[in-house]
């Protein structure tokens, strides 16, 4: 190539990686505007402050959490039911998007009503369990208990209850009897009164056999209001007994795993023992009970919706061992497992002691735990101290290991 070709170096208009000051030939290296954008970075980096890693890491995932959600997907797929980052984002995207407003936008387990003079809270939910009978309950003894518990959790004393039946052509009479006598035996252990329903049949091959919707009333009797959002730095999280007992019974009583074990559902209602609590206790802030997605998306909802960090100890969440150990087995951490029996809540750090004595006089709540404490930061985080001494994030799953297991 000639030095009159078009690309040869000292060639007219060719890049050449210095400028005309630099020359072609026998030139400094880092002369030219190589040299100047060098000196530049260099003269930048000494003088400003680099953040440490684990902060660059703790932007990026605030930047990221804080996009406005968007469903990515084309098609709905299981993880979107499963109660953990994908379900936030559908009901954040869709749903929210759709019917936003005051009433709806907190996402509590029910809604604070006012109606005429009085309080009352509003809440709904469908049950789609399989296996329907499980050791410890079935489908029909979960739709109370489950939409009682919502009620509760709200503060509200459970009132009345409606329930929809989606039948599948073929279903067992015997089985629809054995749920709704299971149902008429849960809602009078909750003192509540089914009052209104509807049944729907569909063809054969078009359900899983049958799936109950139920919408539930309370009264808010208390002059106070609860939130995940009212959470504050140096306020206590307790849990009101062992996690996990629920998605791993359903989970072995599918019978696709050669896995063995002694436990049952902890399905009950939480009534009584939140009534309890909010007696002795004036400072509780937040109630939720830890159905999909478990303790570890409530511990991420409390630390996204009040913008506070949560820490928790490992060592004081109460696992029983037959579930931790089914558990290991299967490859999943505890604290993503459903509960139907279990309450988190949030306390005044300086009445922690009271709210876990006042758990622990209700047969429910004999194991309650203080397992951490809101904190300052980082804001949205939940970190938890290990066994081993060291501290991870707990983020939401995508989805669930569990699937249909309420």
């Amino acid at each position: 190539m000639s030095a009159n070709q078009p690309g040869a170096p000292g060639a007219a208009g060719a890049p050449t990686g210095v400028d005309e000051a630099a020359g072609t030939g026998g030139g400094a290296p880092r002369a030219g505007w190589v040299a100047r954008a060098l000196r530049e970075h260099d003269e930048h980096h000494d003088h400003e402050q680099v953040p440490d890693r684990e902060q660059q890491v703790l932007d990026r995932i605030d930047r990221a959490r804080r996009r406005r959600p968007r469903v990515r997907e084309e098609r709905i797929t299981m993880s979107h039911g499963a109660g953990g980052k994908a379900t936030a984002t559908l009901i954040e995207a869709i749903f929210l998007e759709a019917f936003r407003n005051p009433l709806l936008e907190p996402l509590e387990d029910a809604a604070s009503l006012t109606v005429g003079s009085a309080r009352v809270a509003l809440t709904t939910d469908s049950y789609v369990v399989s296996p329907l009978f499980f050791p410890g309950g079935d489908i029909g003894e979960l739709a109370i208990n489950g939409t009682v518990n919502d009620l509760a959790v709200s503060g509200a004393t459970p009132l009345y209850l409606s329930a929809g039946f989606i039948l599948e052509e073929g279903f067992p009479v015997a089985d629809l009897t054995r749920i709704a006598e299971s149902m008429r035996a849960a809602a009078a252990a909750a003192g509540i009164s089914v009052v209104t329903g509807d049944t729907k049949v569909v063809q054969r091959g078009k359900a899983d056999g049958c799936y109950i919707n139920t919408a539930g009333v309370g009264l808010l009797d208390r002059d106070v209001a609860f939130g995940v959002a009212r959470a504050q730095p140096g306020d206590a999280i307790i849990v009101s007994g062992p996690i996990g007992d629920h998605g791993v019974t359903i989970m072995l009583a599918r019978g696709e795993l050669d896995i063995e074990a002694d436990v049952q559902s902890d399905t009950a209602p939480l009534n009584g023992l939140v009534a309890g609590l909010l007696d002795a206790v004036p400072g509780v802030r937040a109630m939720r009970d830890a159905t999909r997605g478990g303790v570890a998306t409530i511990l991420n909802e409390i630390a996204r919706s009040a913008d506070v960090g949560v820490l928790v100890n490992e060592d004081d969440i109460p696992v029983r061992a037959e579930v931790r150990g089914a558990a290991e087995l299967l490859g999943i951490d505890p604290m993503y497992v459903a509960c139907e029996g279990r309450l988190v809540a949030v306390v005044a750090g300086d009445q922690a002691d009271r709210a876990l004595a006042a758990l622990r006089t209700h047969p429910l709540g004999t194991q309650a735990s203080i397992i951490g404490r809101v904190t300052d930061g980082p804001p949205g985080l939940v970190h938890l101290k290990t066994a081993f001494g060291g501290t991870r994030i707990v983020d939401l799953l995508v989805g669930d290991p569990l699937p249909r297991i309420c």
